[in-house]
């Protein structure tokens, strides 16, 4: 007992832990986007679902003697892949489909261990339950799940601030070289003392008659449930992330709350009554339905975060509380976890590869809703439940009407809406009929552009460049012609008003749908007086694969949002930008973030590399649409600008910190 829970507890921890760490390792090649998580979480409910299918076919289809061998052996060759490190030949050389090169880069680097991992808890219990015939082994179960949970929460707050990736991948790959080890020892211990004459996978325990397999309809129920918990957690997860508040790891508290309640269902299983939950579920919709439908961006985070999150908590505890009153006797429980695993990686397909491609906006929450009211109408009892009956039937009602309201509301005031790997993109229009008439690109909750619509106002510098903004006075203190900038970061091409005859601005923008719309919605590039031209592809990438380009000025525009870039914001990345910079050209940095304090991490790495830097804030201006936004300016030489000078001040200092690389950067350490 002490081998299969330890084993299972190992591999249930470094499935939590490969996870970010690989998707980590990738992030810079596919733009920092915060989709590339969302797709790794497809790749990795994908990967369970085939570890799940080998152990449902292993202890079906093979003796006792030659599943250990054949597991064994695979453990054996899986280690040829350490240590787990993504090929740089998937590297992209920009323009491709992110999705499936994603996919296949992770089938690639990590498929094999992965699925071995993912194999571990159902397999071991089998072989628990056939070893223990009158033992039921689903505690294993709930075990595997807080095993989880501590990964997920050990990556963020304890792996990832204090040690590199390298470091990350070595520790992880000699941790997974013990999981091996005792895994295969648990194996080949279960070949060899299987009884050659002991009850055969279909057979009863203890003597008793065989129990009917489970019927069609209740193998497709441990799915549907399965679907349901999984579409709701990562709708729930982009709704948070990307309509209500961009704020670094705030996915992990969805995910958290979802395995917490696996392990509560699963361990505990008296905590699921049905007609309590019922209740509570009804209230639990009730309440987001109503949020989604009439809360906006000046709704306290304080209020939305807890009752999203108590929802998904709410809505996962019924699902999963349905499948434990649901589940079968052991000898069928590699079908069950089949079947869950299916619904798990149906719900990661429907949210992170259909909805992005289906619907314009992030509108899968309001989905999800609808099909968690079918789910608590499907479970009531119609005979003696009246009361029930009648609130769960109005809740549901509600809750319908309520989510075509919020899909509807998005498009008031809307010129334009789409949505790709990259996120949802907004066109608005404000103040119609007015001098003030503008229009805004918007990509989840951070503006990335304004124009004035009247004819004489459409090159006014708004927004996060006016004139006395970091990047105006950049401009104003290089006052030469012809100029060449080069911008990280298109949004809706508002420097391309900057430019005057003879100048050259050059934007590298990652997203093909923001050009699209910048050149459709908006007239900043079609007006340009100079020569604007937009490179595809991550800017970073680009640039290493160009020659030097001389620039005068280089900005980076690219960290407003959560799932900020980090790679464009290391050593390695600001020796890029000089390499493409002439000598006395400047690189501005628009630091500007809700949540994150980038300016320390920007004077480490200054003082690094031996630069000389400034830091610019300017103050909002309501009536000429300028808001407040932060800039640091950095040049090989001083900036001797009277105005620059007058404006500046210097990077706060925080010695404690590490000058960010390639190999290391801490998002923890710099949250406000």
């Amino acid at each position: 007992m002490v081998l299969s829970a330890f084993t299972i507890f190992l591999s249930a921890f470094l499935l939590f832990q490969i996870q970010p760490l690989i998707a980590k390792m990738i992030l810079p090649w596919f733009g920092g986007s915060a989709a590339v998580w969302i797709t790794a979480m497809l790749f990795f409910q994908s990967a369970l679902l085939g570890g799940y299918l080998y152990a449902h076919w292993s202890v079906r289809s093979l003796g006792p003697r030659t599943q250990s061998l054949v597991h064994a052996g695979l453990l054996t060759t899986s280690l040829l892949l350490l240590p787990v490190t993504p090929s740089l030949a998937w590297k992209p050389a920009g323009g491709e489909e992110p999705i499936m090169r994603i996919l296949g880069l992770l089938t690639v680097s990590i498929g094999l261990p992965y699925v071995l991992l993912s194999t571990t808890s159902p397999l071991i219990q089998a072989w628990y339950a056939r070893r223990n015939r009158s033992a039921l082994p689903y505690r294993l179960f709930a075990l595997s799940n807080f095993a989880s949970l501590l990964g997920l929460l050990a990556y963020p707050f304890l792996v990832e601030p204090s040690v590199t990736l390298r470091m990350q991948s070595l520790g992880w790959s000699v941790a997974y070289g013990v999981f091996v080890l005792l895994c295969s020892v648990a194996a080949i211990t279960y070949g060899r003392t299987a009884a050659s004459g002991g009850p055969a996978v279909s057979e009863g325990l203890d003597g008793e008659a065989p129990s009917k397999p489970p019927r069609p309809a209740e193998k497709l129920a441990w799915m549907v449930l399965a679907a349901c918990a999984s579409t709701f957690l990562l709708s729930v997860t982009n709704h948070l992330t990307q309509n209500v508040a961009s704020i670094p790891f705030l996915w992990v508290l969805p995910l958290g709350l979802y395995l917490l309640s696996f392990i509560l269902t699963f361990d505990l299983e008296g905590i699921y009554r049905r007609k309590v939950w019922v209740w509570i579920l009804a209230a639990a919709l009730a309440a987001m339905a109503y949020g989604l439908g009439t809360w906006n961006s000046r709704t306290p985070l304080a209020l939305v975060i807890p009752v999203f999150c108590a929802g998904l908590f709410i809505v996962c505890m019924f699902c999963h509380g349905e499948l434990v009153k649901r589940k079968p006797p052991p000898q069928y429980l590699t079908s069950f976890y089949l079947m869950l695993s299916i619904g798990g990686a149906l719900g990661g397909m429907l949210v992170g590869l259909i909805a992005p491609w289906v619907l314009p906006g992030y509108f899968e929450l309001a989905f999800s809703l609808i099909a968690c009211a079918v789910l608590m109408l499907a479970v009531i009892d119609y005979r003696t439940w009246r009361i029930t009956i009648v609130v769960c039937w109005a809740v549901a009602v509600g809750v319908t009407v309520a989510s075509y309201a919020y899909v509807s509301s998005y498009g008031e005031s809307t010129r334009a809406m789409v949505r790709n790997f990259y996120g949802g993109l907004r066109v608005t229009e404000s103040d119609e009929g007015t001098e003030e008439e503008a229009r805004t690109m918007v990509h989840g909750t951070v503006i990335h552009g304004k124009q004035f619509t009247a004819l004489d106002r459409h090159r006014e510098h708004i927004t996060y460049y006016g004139p006395g903004s970091g990047v105006g006075l950049a401009l104003r203190a290089l006052e030469r012609s012809p100029l060449r900038a080069g911008v990280i970061g298109l949004g809706a091409g508002s420097l391309a008003a900057y430019a005057e005859r003879g100048d050259v601005f050059r934007f590298y923008e990652i997203n093909p749908l923001v050009e699209q719309l910048a050149r459709a919605q908006f007239t900043f590039l079609g007006e340009c007086r100079g020569r604007a031209e937009v490179i595809l592809g991550d800017g970073r990438l680009s640039l290493e694969r160009e020659q030097a380009q001389n620039y005068d000025l280089f900005v980076v525009d690219a960290f407003s949002g959560d799932s900020i870039p980090v790679h464009l914001l290391t050593t390695q990345a600001l020796e890029l930008y000089f390499r493409h910079l002439k000598p006395n050209g400047i690189l501005a940095l628009h630091i500007t973030n809700t949540h994150l304090d980038l300016a320390p991490v920007v004077d480490s790495l200054v003082r690094k590399l031996g630069k000389f830097a400034i830091m610019i804030t300017n103050d909002r201006d309501e009536d000429r649409e300028i808001y407040t936004a932060t800039w640091a300016l950095i040049s090989s030489r001083p900036i001797n600008d009277a105005a620059s000078l007058d404006a500046a001040e210097e990077l706060p200092h925080r010695p404690e910190l590490r000058p960010w690389t390639d190999d290391y950067n801490n998002l923890f350490q710099i949250l406000k």
